[in-house]
């Protein structure tokens, strides 16, 4: 019984995580339907809004601490700005090389954020991952060609600008200690739907008319797929299986990404992209003790 409910859980984690590469795909669509602001709305009102029956199900708290709800607010500014850069960069660039660049960079600049702040000890272990990882993310921006008006266009801007502010959104989560992360995403989500709703889009100016059935698709995967679903498997396959096993999964987001490009979009995918990934990847496993061996005796 042990065996076949992590057999589920591992199926279910497969799922999540294509919904998080899908997500690349259905901003891209959705980019030419709406501005970064009103898909934040849009998209985490649904999501906030389908959280609550989850949380209720698990039987887990709504009420939280005055902290929690005050880290909870400074995690939406950071989220916010996030999401513009990811909308943007994803808009202007290709949801492929988003969702390889930025999914891959994020975990080794958490890495030097945390030995920055004093939580982490860097060995010559890590210096090679590292070095490693800085030779993949070069490849997947293609750098060896040495067009520099090429490298250093506005998307691959906006993508660095994400990956940079991502881990601060992880950090400034990390702190909260008092509640299920189920619930303070919940109002991690409340808050930037809020924030973004009141200063920053103008729902007047909205073309309502123009929402079609291929919108709403893709708000809803986006919304309650990518986010309700995948964030809620992603928090309790780490209660059920541990952070070390599911982080193995996170390693299917970029590939997942890759390959619905290809499929919905028509992206052409450059070899570079791909060797860049798999050397990013490679880098993050090393800095990260990941094992893809499970020991014998693991499941027993």
């Amino acid at each position: 019984m042990i065996n076949k409910n992590k057999n589920i859980f591992s199926i279910l984690l497969i799922f999540a995580m294509l919904g998080w590469g899908a997500s690349w795909v259905n901003v891209k669509i959705l980019s030419s339907y709406i501005n970064e602001f009103e898909m934040v709305f849009f998209r985490f009102f649904i999501t906030a809004f389908t959280m609550i029956p989850i949380i209720l199900i698990l039987k887990k708290s709504f009420i939280v601490s005055l902290k929690t709800l005050l880290l909870a607010v400074s995690t939406s500014i950071v989220f916010i700005a996030y999401m513009k850069y990811f909308f943007l960069g994803t808009k202007l660039g290709t949801a492929s090389l988003g969702g390889a660049f930025v999914t891959t960079l994020i975990p080794i600049i958490t890495f030097i954020f945390l030995v920055i702040l004093g939580n982490k000890t860097l060995n010559k272990k890590d210096i090679f991952a590292l070095s490693l990882g800085a030779i993949g993310v070069m490849t997947i921006l293609n750098v060896w060609q040495f067009k520099l008006d090429e490298i250093l266009v506005i998307h691959n801007l906006y993508f660095i600008f994400a990956a940079l502010l991502w881990p601060i959104v992880t950090i400034l989560s990390s702190k909260v200690t008092e509640c299920s992360p189920i619930v303070f995403t919940f109002y991690l989500y409340i808050f930037t739907t809020s924030l973004s709703g009141i200063f920053f889009v103008d729902f007047q100016s909205i073309d309502y008319a123009s929402f079609d059935s291929i919108f709403w698709i893709n708000i809803l995967i986006i919304s309650i797929i990518a986010s309700t679903f995948s964030n809620t498997i992603y928090f309790l396959g780490i209660e059920k299986l541990g952070a070390s096993e599911v982080s193995n999964f996170i390693f299917l987001v970029p590939f997942f990404a890759i390959s619905l490009s290809i499929i919905f979009l028509g992206e052409e995918i450059k070899l570079s992209i791909i060797i860049g990934t798999i050397l990013t990847l490679l880098a993050i496993k090393i800095l990260n003790d990941i094992s893809f061996r499970k020991k014998k005796n693991q499941y027993k």
